[in-house]
């Protein structure tokens, strides 16, 4: 769907739910993505309807991905890093219980 002006060598690759996406120097996490054709970002936490960025400025939040273990990370305002594990956000983010030290 997407495809580059000016396409550059690859400054990194970042591993996007098992697969491997090679990215640009500045790209976001959401530039990475949709220029490897990804088109399902998240799934609604209500119906599970798949989403996609939408603005790419950080205000939809329609990009929200799971990166390196933290839920919800913004994927249009993240920078693509080497070796970054991005997932699919699927659902409403989990909230880890609080043990009870008492």
């Amino acid at each position: 769907m997407f495809r580059r002006i000016e396409p550059a060598p690859a400054a990194g690759t970042l591993v996007f739910d098992g697969r491997s996406i090679a990215f640009q120097a500045g790209d976001s996490v959401a530039t990475a993505l949709i220029a490897a054709g990804v088109e399902r970002f998240r799934d609604h936490p209500r119906d599970a309807a798949p989403r996609a960025p939408y603005c790419m400025m950080g205000v939809c939040f329609e990009c929200l991905v799971e990166i390196d273990g933290r839920q919800n990370q913004q994927a249009c305002l993240i920078p693509a890093r080497d070796g970054m594990v991005v997932h699919v956000q699927t659902g409403a983010r989990q909230i880890p219980e609080r043990g009870h030290d008492r």
